[in-house]
């Protein structure tokens, strides 16, 4: 084997003939192409020179038979074979590669017995990098909440190069999509309720992992977008359900932050695990083939979700692991994750004539292309240096972890504004069963994260205060269950103190895969909790902790501020009492409505007006479209948060008000700071069109803009709005776009009436 002085492509050169590094296009050789483009001849060559099982082999991943505890409990309990069992597998060629092996030593060890088969083709390591290696940053759901793309990027782009420092190249990340139903349990992994929020999140995320210097830097990962298509649309908001959605929305809604993503380069899908219409994605050939590699001329790899194609079987639309194998790779998978089945049956399809054999070396073709684009082939090591400095949890990472913790937070509710607390001369109790729990704060999918116990939001308030001894901690209760004692302890506590603090909200275990509720409330013995220190008279400060949006009328009345503080990460603790104490103030706003009530989930902003619109939404009013006992809007609504300034909206500039076709209409609004604290606020466009040929919805976030406003000071915030900006799907599925009346409004937040004006969208 030599690996080190010649590079496995110079090999593949001397034994294959005429490839030549120069066949490669430049844009597939950084990572940014779907042109299409031929393949490098020394692929071919492999292609020809490859058994059937070698062919079935490249398009087989497996989970790492070498996982640290949490990895290894991410997923189904499945064998994935003994150390020794996938060593022999990467010499054999029956292995493409492995993922979530967070061990530099063990990737080496596979790669090392891929370079001594037959063929040499390199092994691919790949990991879910969700929200951090090793620095755990907010769960991208309360990253959204920044509404800053940069900060998204930024942390993908520092998750990727710890990631890539140990071995891998392939992160199953970011998930991007859309959710509206708050039950869902994985929505805490995506950007929330907007399409155009997620479509900027993804772009940034994509960007972030796969770094600016194309996929062969050795501190790029690939990206994944997933899972293609529609998962988040579940009925009941119950994880691996159907999904029954019309084209037109697929098209409106969920397909965008897919575009998105694979715009800014990705070069990798994964086939969700729901069926659309009656066809699973990972069988649904209009999906992967038509709409996909068709309509988009996606050129990547599409990998099926841990056992996908096998659960075609249970889904009833296979017979059996054979049938479930020919529809799979005949849709448009091209890789087969965890179950084993392409690596058992394609050989057989082949020959029998079931499966063309083109159908098999075009996968293929894709995988080792991707493996080529990075730099594997090239040097199957150059993500795999076990001497090399560490890149771990470095100062400037963990700095990273508490800027994007505070910029995830966000303000609810601010009476008499008890916020922010003083440093000194205040006695604070904290109470609740989050107060020193990080290992809940740290959120779901922290597969390989360092010991952070150390930023509880104990150790954080006791960091920042003048004199720790001036705070308490009482846990009160548990999560769901009461402590003996637990709330005479709370209230003799709250007694005691100037201020309360309440870190209440969900367990990590609530949020993430396969934990979707029923319930979308706080639990009931934290609320019992809570009204027993708020009937102290003591101010209480409520600090949530929560994947998801929370019904939390029940809650408000005992809290005069809550903050919502999702799951924070490495530098929860520390982020929080940023905020807390004012040395940052918060500026986060909701990328999810949060209801009034659980019954009205699933519930999003920009959801159509109906024929009988409720006029008065604070009353009752018959034969309306609302419940009987709550209006249809949220309690607060997507986009919302408060500033510790005092933010007031002035005048509106539209012009003429009047946007030619092929023209420009520029918006410009005034925002004051009336308060006396500095203040970020989050200025958002939104539309309406009055009469189009397809109902729209009541309103449509257009563009939005992080301002920082001095004390006493004010901005103007500029939007330029063009013709692209008002397309819709049309009668005939195609984007369009039809002259007429829109309201624009310059808001807070969604459903309140910010600045508002009309315009005109000429012929």
């Amino acid at each position: 084997m030599t690996t080190r002085g010649i590079t496995r492509r110079q090999l593949l050169l001397a034994t294959g003939g005429a490839a030549l590094l120069s066949q490669v296009p430049i844009g597939l050789a950084l990572g940014h192409s779907r042109d299409g483009a031929k393949a490098p001849a020394f692929i071919e060559d492999l292609i020809a020179k490859m058994t059937l099982q070698e062919k079935a082999g490249q398009l087989t991943l497996f989970g790492a038979a070498m996982q640290n505890g949490a990895a290894a409990a991410a997923n189904p309990v499945t064998s994935t074979g003994a150390v020794s069992a996938q060593i022999a597998a990467a010499k054999a060629g029956q292995l493409t590669g492995v993922f979530n092996s967070s061990n530099v030593l063990y990737h080496e060890r596979l790669q090392k017995a891929a370079m001594q088969g037959r063929l040499k083709i390199p092994m691919i390591f790949a990991a879910d990098v969700i929200h951090g290696f090793t620095t755990v940053f907010p769960v991208p759901l309360g990253e959204s909440a920044s509404f800053e793309p940069e900060l998204a990027r930024r942390t993908a782009r520092a998750a990727g190069m710890e990631a890539s420092s140990v071995g891998i190249d392939w992160t199953f990340a970011p998930m991007v999509d859309i959710a509206r139903d708050a039950r869902w349990g994985r929505g805490v992994e995506g950007s929330g309720e907007d399409v155009l929020l997620g479509k900027r999140m993804a772009d940034a995320r994509v960007r972030g992992f796969q770094g600016e210097r194309g996929l062969a830097d050795p501190e790029a990962v690939v990206a994944c977008p997933k899972h293609f298509c529609a998962y988040g649309a579940a009925e009941g908001g119950l994880d691996y359900n159907t999904t029954d959605v019309s084209e037109r929305v697929l098209r409106q809604t969920y397909f965008p932050p897919f575009q998105s993503g694979f715009d800014a380069g990705a070069m990798t899908t994964m086939a969700s695990f729901n069926e659309i219409s009656g066809i699973p994605a990972t069988g649904n050939k209009w999906l992967l083939d038509d709409v996909l590699r068709g309509e988009w001329d996606f050129r990547g790899v599409v990998v099926s979700d841990y056992t996908g194609d096998e659960e075609l079987i249970a889904h009833g639309y296979a017979r059996d692991g054979r049938d479930a194998t020919r529809l799979a790779i005949l849709a448009g998978v091209d890789m087969s994750m965890q179950s084993g089945l392409y690596l058992k049956y394609l050989p057989e399809l082949v020959e029998s004539g079931e499966v063309p054999m083109e159908v098999v070396d075009r996968s293929v073709r894709r995988v080792l292309q991707l493996k080529a684009q990075l730099g594997l082939f090239d040097d199957p090591f150059r993500r795999i240096k076990p001497q090399a400095p560490s890149r771990q949890r470095l100062p400037d990472t963990l700095a990273l972890a508490r800027e994007a913790a505070r910029k995830s937070v966000v303000l609810l509710k601010n009476e008499g504004d008890v916020l922010p607390l003083r440093a000194s001369g205040q006695r604070i109790a904290l109470i609740g069963p989050l107060a020193q729990d990080w290992d809940s704060t740290k959120g779901p999918w922290t597969l390989f994260g360092g010991d952070d116990s150390a930023s509880d939001l104990a150790t954080g308030l006791k960091q920042a205060m003048a004199d720790a001894s001036q705070l308490s901690v009482t846990a009160g209760c548990g999560y769901e269950k009461a402590l003996d004692g637990g709330v005479d302890d709370a209230v003799q506590a709250a007694k005691a103190a100037d201020v309360v603090v309440m870190a209440i909200g969900e367990s990590r275990d609530d949020s993430g895969e396969a934990r979707s509720r029923t319930s979308i409330t706080v639990p009931q013995v934290q609320l019992d909790l809570l009204a027993a220190v708020a009937a102290t008279g003591k101010p209480v400060v409520v600090v949530l902790s929560n994947g998801r949006a929370l019904a939390l009328a029940d809650l408000l009345p005992n809290a005069k501020a809550v903050l919502v503080s999702w799951y924070l990460g490495s530098s929860s603790g520390l982020g929080l009492a940023d905020v807390l104490f004012g040395a940052h103030g918060p500026s986060g706003r909701l990328p999810v409505s949060f209801p009034r009530e659980a019954g009205q989930v699933p519930y999003y902003y920009d959801h159509k007006i109906t024929g009988r619109p409720d006029p008065h939404p604070e009353k009752l009013t018959a034969f309306k479209t609302r419940y009987m006992t709550s209006p249809n809007a949220a309690l607060f609504p997507f986009g919302f948060g408060l500033t510790y300034g005092q933010i007031e909206y002035g005048a509106l500039d539209l012009g003429d008000a009047r946007l030619a076709a092929d023209g420009t209409l520029t918006v410009r609004a005034t925002v004051h700071n009336r308060g006396s604290r500095d203040a970020e606020e989050v200025v958002q466009l939104y539309l309406h069109d009055r009469a189009a040929s397809i109902t729209r919805p009541k309103q449509e976030l257009k563009d939005f803009k992080k301002v920082a406003i001095a004390a006493g000071a004010s901005v103007q915030v500029e939007f330029s709005l063009r013709r692209s900006d008002l397309l819709f799907v049309g009668q005939d599925l195609k984007p369009t776009v039809e002259p007429g009346t829109f309201d624009l409004w310059v808001a807070p937040s969604a459903e309140v009436d910010g600045l508002h004006a009309t315009f005109e969208l000429l012929a």
